[in-house]
């Protein structure tokens, strides 16, 4: 073949085909070729192409371009083929753009032999892979070949591989190496190329097989399950992909988790082992086939759950974190997977506690019951359940595959008030003037019955003199005792006769009764037997005296007259026999029967109002009895007969008034008749003048024990006066006239409205300003327009100079005291009761809903302006202060009157409420919490939340109230005080009136009522009341009118005060607060006021601030032997540092972890911060006999902080100071272990880091207390050395406190007291200035002195104090 490249046009081509060859091995085909232009252009390219069985011609396998000289060249060819594959060559010449030269090929040979001048490549086996993995092609080139000539992999359309790896074999193999990766579904040929300017080798192809990886169709079928084990059929008889399968393996894993586990099979059925119960997996089957990457992916999963196992075990750990009488809250340990065995489970609680029968045998009756729990929690309250009571209790763990029970834990409820004894138990046997009462023990006495009380009061009488209602009597019983004897009792009257049990938390319900004593016989004014006042043959006149009933009127009198004769013995009658007549005979009727005695006469009461004379034999017929003359032969006793009846009940009383002889003694009677006229005129006339005489007597000697009287009040008020001059002895305006208010409902009402006064003309001398009673408010001058107050009256009001005078007589009086008084307040309520029991409610109440708040009424229900709460009228003629309704009081709200509330705060334009009770005392929800955490919506009133202060005694939360349809948004505060007891009344009133002072500065003039609650808006609320008012009162007009406070109050709501004690404890309130008056201090004043504090009076050589400590002495409460019983018992008698300081049994810290036969005492005493309550616990430096309890009360009471404020071996008792810690490493006290963990030290203090652990109750983890020792307070000093390290002390332990949160402080010192009671007290004033920039020395010491008191114990201490918060103040400054 030639071309001309000049005579074709660039890109035309021409090709020159072999015939189609066939060869089982190696051809080799030898060719020459021309390719040359004169010019040395190209004339174009000679390519050669071997097709393999009629396929497509693919690359050039060789290839030449260029002019190559004018001469020929001689190329080899070695094509490599395989039966039954044929090729054919094809030359192909193309002519290039220059179209210059020529293209030739001739000598085209077939050689019989191998090439020469190439090499041959052996035969290229087809190679097989799974899918996914690389297929590997060894192309093995035989002859001359050298590893700079490119080796090429050709697929069948064309496209090459140059990339390979070279190994030389030998000198003349040569193998090249292609990696080709396989994909899924792959099916082509390769073959190999190697080129060179001698030529070309060219490869036969090789076929590349991708197989997939068997997948099974169907998932393994659930053959059986179990707890712990799931056995399964693989289903691999349908599978997708290539065979065959060589492994079947299964891979499960469970369906929260990613974590896999294969395991291999061996057999069509298989068990997976070691599975978690009650657990879903997922299990699928894996095949594999032969080669790299032949296992398939995993087939369709079998979804399937093991069954539930039988929890592991019981649970643990049982106890009871709050025992209260009819609530247990107990806790165990909490659940998790590993004890339930099983996601579906119930934890049932199970109790059990006997209670009486109430049968006569004493026969007990057990109560069973299991409850649900919350399978998500770990606490459960039991309710309802009796006091005092044995409840054993378990748990029950239980699931589908079985049950646990723990074992039975006993727990003790605490005492309750008792039950109400049974009425049907209450037996009596009345008498006429005694009854005798018995009565069973409460059928729930819910504790050791301690007493009975039993009160009773007469109510009515048919005996018109006896005034009833009468005044209420108590009387006490022992525990033993259940029965009385009353005595003293008004015949024929009924009382009502209550009787209640008393356990240690109180008394119980009552158990009313009424029981109506029997008549008596009525009792005649007769000294001795009357003689007659004359006589005849026939008559005998004598003088009838009225008789007086008892218990019943006198129905009838009789003239009885009995012979005297030999035949008949009469025996003599005295007054109040039993032996009279009451056999009604007539004359006629006693001689019919041979009777010895006749009624005579009979009179009726209204006939003989008086003294009469009666002559008896007058021949006159008396209400149907005939007066027979007396036959002169005879004698006669003559009888007076008086006969009460009542309800069906007689009674006769008889007297003889005289004996009528017969004639032959007729003149002697009448002798001596005439003389008894003579001798009761004598006697008559003496008697006269004996009583003026006696009169005269009396009215000397009243004069002049009035005028003694007089002068001893005098002195003891002046001498009162004079102690107390800049503080009581006199107000802006005073009252020297005393007066009380009518019991009528006209002058109750009238009461608040008449206190205003003017001032009197002449100059007082006056309190100042800071020391006002209730702080906050400037001086006031009142006007008094009319006074009603008129000396002479029963409750006048009481001057304040002389309040602590009549509070003393008041409590000691033995006629009338506080007890007479309080119980004047429900005079004639139990009659009005017993007369309106068909209404519920008693007449007083009626008179209450005019004063009553009415609410708005809604639109959709009219009856919806309600709400238990009155307005109480205060209208003291003072600025600010001129508001007819100044309080609302009212209930604590239920949760069904929350709106109601709201509603009633917003109508009446609320600022403060005032809330007196807990949520829940005694066990027992005494309020529901009827405002938000955060916001809520109450109706259409929102409520949010601003902010909360929590201080000691009491917390002040303040609220954004809105209302839906109102722009307005309104504030309100809540002061809530929490210290009231759950018993009685609070010991001292220190709290109380600084949280009443807080209220009165904090309630803006304009607002409107303030609303006051406790539980049932009575007692506690009316304390309160009373307490604003008098105080009010005391500094405006200089005197308190208690009484009719109350009074008026109880006009306006029923029972507002509700005990005699809160009504003694109103006035020791009123004289606290009158004594100690106002003490607080702005930070911004203090550096002046406490100046003037300092200056001496050059009268009195005496100051302020000394004046001051001598009040903090004189209202310190002191101790009596009873209130320090348990120090003083002889097995804590040696605890005790010294006797002579004591801690009162109601501020002791008990202790709780327990050392052998150790008692709990532990000579300390809990005292309230001005932020936290408890937050000190005060205690002298342990002896060596209590380290080990000191250690128990610091772990027990969670205290963080110990500061030691003495030295050590500094002692003023025969016990000295040792040291009571261990330094270096680790100490056990009893059941306590203490180790030091670090020691840092300077001039001022000793630190000390310790870890307290309890080895009895490791589960409740250690304490980390810091030691705090001062050096700088040196022996028999009052005050330490420098105000700048003791403020340096304060400042660590507030900042180790901070830190640790809620722990406590132990503060000692040589005797818990002096030292103690200053650090505590400037801890105290620190606190007050931080949070309200203000300090009271006073009331920190009063705090800690109504706990302890000998806390603050010099004047030195109590003026260091002041010089603290200076100094500290200084130092704020400076910053």
């Amino acid at each position: 073949m030639m071309v001309n490249s000049s005579q074709h046009y660039g890109g035309q081509r021409a090709q020159l085909l072999l015939l189609p060859l066939s060869e089982n091995d190696t051809h080799c085909i030898q060719f020459s070729y021309f390719l040359y232009s004169r010019d040395g252009h190209s004339p174009g390219d000679l390519q050669v192409y071997v097709r393999v069985n009629s396929g497509p011609k693919g690359s050039a396998v060789w290839n030449i371009s260029g002019s190559q000289g004018r001469q020929w060249h001689q190329v080899e060819l070695a094509v490599s083929t395989f039966w039954p594959s044929e090729y054919q060559v094809i030359f192909e010449a193309t002519v290039s753009e220059e179209r210059q030269g020529y293209i030739a090929l001739d000598d085209i040979v077939l050689l019989n032999y191998p090439c020469y001048k190439v090499a041959h490549f052996s035969r290229l086996g087809d190679v097989e892979v799974n899918a996914g993995q690389n297929a590997s092609f060894q192309c093995v080139a035989t002859g001359k070949v050298s590893e700079a000539e490119p080796f090429l992999l050709e697929r069948r359309n064309g496209v090459l591989l140059d990339t390979s790896m070279l190994t030389r074999l030998s000198h003349k193999r040569l193998m090249a190496t292609f990696q080709v990766e396989a994909q899924r579904g792959e099916q082509d040929l390769y073959r190999c190329i190697t080129l060179s300017p001698r030529g070309a080798a060219v490869s036969n192809f090789g076929e590349l097989i991708v197989r997939v990886p068997p997948t099974p169709i169907a998932p393994p079928q659930l053959l059986r399950a179990g707890p712990t084990y799931l056995i399964i059929q693989l289903n691999t008889n349908s599978i997708v992909g290539d065979g065959p399968v060589i492994r079947r393996e299964i891979q499960y894993r469970a369906s929260q988790s990613t974590w896999t586990e294969t395991h291999g099979v061996g057999s069509l059925t298989y068990k997976v082992w070691h599975l978690e119960p009650d657990t879903e997996y997922h299990i699928s089957v894996l095949l594999t086939r032969p080669g790299e990457g032949g296992t398939g992916a995993p087939g369709p999963p079998l979804i399937s759950r093991t069954k539930c196992a039988e929890p592991m075990r019981a649970l643990r750990g049982l106890t009871a974190t709050e025992i209260q009488p009819r609530q247990l809250t107990l806790q165990w340990e909490p659940l998790g997977y590993n004890l339930t065995r099983c996601h579906t489970y119930t934890l049932s609680l199970c109790y059990r506690y006997s209670m009486p029968t109430g049968g006569s045998g004493g026969n007990n009756a057990t109560v069973r019951e299991c409850l649900s729990v919350d399978r998500n929690t770990s606490h459960f309250t039991l309710r309802d359940l009796p006091p005092f009571r044995a409840v054993h209790v378990r748990l029950a763990l239980a699931n589908p595959e079985g049950k646990k029970e723990s074992r039975e834990v006993t727990f003790q409820t605490e005492e309750d008030i008792p039950g109400g004894i049974a009425p049907e138990s209450l037996t009596f046997t009345p008498l006429d003037d005694m009854i005798f009462l018995k009565w069973e023990e409460p059928i729930e006495p819910n504790g050791l019955i301690t007493q009975y009380e039993i009160s009773y009061q007469s109510i009515e009488s048919s005996d018109p003199g006896i005034n009833v209602p009468g005044p209420r009597r108590t009387v006490s019983k022992l525990r033993n005792e259940t029965y009385h004897m009353f005595s003293g009792l008004h015949p024929g009257t009924t009382y009502l006769v209550s009787v209640r049990a008393r356990t240690a938390k109180g008394f119980g319900q009552t158990a009313l009764t009424e029981i109506t004593t029997n008549i008596s016989a009525p009792v005649f004014d007769y000294e001795d037997i009357p003689s007659p006042l004359s006589e005849s043959e026939s008559t005998i006149t004598v003088l009838l005296r009225p008789a007086l009933g008892r218990g019943a009127p006198v129905s009838a009198y009789q003239v009885v007259v009995v012979e005297e004769d030999g035949s008949r013995h009469v025996k003599r009658r005295e007054l109040g026999t039993v032996d009279c007549f009451p056999t009604p005979n007539s004359h006629n009727e006693a001689q019919a029967k041979g009777a010895p005695h006749y009624y005579t006469a009979e009179l009726a009461p209204s006939s003989l109002p008086e003294a009469t004379p009666f002559t008896v034999g007058d021949n006159h017929t008396y209400n149907g009895y005939w007066n027979s003359p007396l036959d002169p032969t005879k004698n006669y006793l003559i009888y007076f007969q008086a006969t009460s009846n009542f309800r069906g009940e007689t009674r006769i009383n008889c007297i003889r008034i005289a004996r009528k002889a017969a004639c032959k003694d007729s003149k002697r009677a009448l002798e001596v008749s005439q003389h008894a006229e003579d001798m009761g005129l004598i006697l008559g006339a003496c008697a006269g003048g004996l009583v003026v005489l006696i009169l005269l007597l009396g009215a000397i000697v009243i004069i002049v024990k009035k005028g003694r009287k007089k002068v001893a009040i005098n002195k003891a008020a002046m001498s009162y006066r004079q102690e107390k001059s800049r503080k009581l002895s006199s107000l802006d305006c005073s009252m020297t006239e005393q007066s009380t208010l009518q019991q009528d409902e006209r002058m109750a009402h009238s009461f608040m409205d008449a206190h205003s006064c003017n001032a009197r003309n002449e100059q007082r001398s006056s309190v100042n300003e800071s020391s006002s009673l209730l702080g906050g408010s400037p001086q006031r001058h009142c006007r008094r327009k009319s006074s009603p107050y008129h000396t002479g009256q029963l409750h006048p009001a009481v001057r304040v100079a002389d309040l602590l005078q009549h509070i003393n007589q008041m409590k000691t009086a033995e006629g009338y005291g506080f007890k007479q008084e309080y119980e004047s307040f429900f005079d004639g309520w139990d009659v009005t009761k017993k007369k309106d029991k068909t209404k519920g409610r008693h007449d007083s109440l009626l008179s209450h809903d005019r004063h009553r708040v009415k609410l708005h009424s809604l639109l959709a229900d009219p009856s919806s302006d309600y709400v238990n709460a009155n307005y109480i009228d205060i209208r003291i003629n003072r600025e600010g202060y001129q508001r007819s309704n100044h309080f609302i009081a009212t209930q604590g709200p239920k949760q069904e009157m929350i709106y109601d509330f709201w509603r009633m705060v917003w109508q009446e334009n609320c600022f403060s409420i005032v809330m007196i009770t807990k949520l829940v005392e005694v066990g027992r929800m005494k309020c529901c919490k009827y405002w938000p955490d955060d916001t809520e919506l109450y109706g259409d009133i929102k409520i949010t939340l601003l902010k909360t202060e929590t201080l000691a005694e009491y917390t002040v939360r303040t609220f954004a109230m809105e209302r839906r349809g109102y722009p307005a948004k309104h504030e309100v505060c809540q002061f809530h005080f929490t210290s009231w007891p759950e018993h009685g009344v609070p010991y001292h009133a220190t709290g109380l009136l600084a949280f009443l002072r807080r209220v009165k500065a904090s309630t803006p003039p304009d607002a409107g009522p303030v609303v006051v609650h406790c539980s049932m808006g009575a007692g506690r609320t009316g304390c309160y009341i009373v307490l604003d008012v008098m105080l009010d009162m005391a500094e405006c007009e200089g005197v308190v009118d208690i009484y009719n406070c109350v009074k008026t109050l109880c006009s306006r709501r029923i029972n507002m005060i509700q005990t005699e004690e809160q009504y003694v404890f109103i006035h020791d309130a009123i004289l606290e607060a009158c004594l100690c008056g106002e003490t607080a201090i702005p930070v911004t004043e203090f550096a002046l006021t406490y100046k003037e504090m300092l200056k001496v009076d050059s009268q009195s050589n005496s100051s302020q601030l000394k004046e001051e400590f001598q009040t903090l002495n004189s209202v310190t409460p002191h101790l009596d032997v009873e209130e320090c019983s348990i120090s003083l018992m002889p097995r804590n008698r040696e605890k005790n540092r010294s006797m002579d300081v004591l801690p009162p049994d109601r501020s002791l810290a008990f202790l709780v972890t327990t050392e052998g036969e150790s008692s709990n005492y532990i000579n300390a005493a809990l005292a309230d911060s001005f932020l936290r309550p408890a937050a000190f616990v005060v205690t002298p430096h342990p002896l060596p006999g209590t380290t080990t309890d000191f250690w128990r009360l610091v772990y027990d009471y969670g205290c963080t902080s110990v500061v030691m404020l003495n030295q050590l071996n500094q002692s003023n008792s025969a016990w000295p100071c040792l040291q009571y810690w261990p330094e270096p490493g680790l100490q056990q006290f009893g059941p306590m272990t203490v180790e030091l963990l670090s020691r840092t030290a300077d001039d001022d203090v000793i630190i000390r880091l310790f870890r307290v652990q309890n080895i009895t109750r490791l589960q409740e983890g250690q304490l980390v207390v810091r030691h705090f020792q001062f050096l700088r307070w040196s022996p028999y000093r009052d005050v330490p050395d420098s105000k700048k390290a003791f403020l340096s002390l304060l400042a660590q332990v507030h900042n180790w406190q901070r830190e640790c949160g809620e722990g406590r402080t132990i503060v000692h010192c040589l005797n818990g007291g002096g030292r103690s009671g200053t650090f505590c007290a400037c801890t105290m004033i620190l606190e007050m200035i931080r949070h309200h920039s203000i300090v009271d020395v006073f009331f920190a010491a009063k705090t800690l002195r109504n706990s302890k008191p000998n806390m603050v114990e010099t004047m030195e201490q109590y003026r260091f104090c002041y010089d603290l918060a200076q100094e500290y103040l200084d130092c704020l400054e400076v910053r």
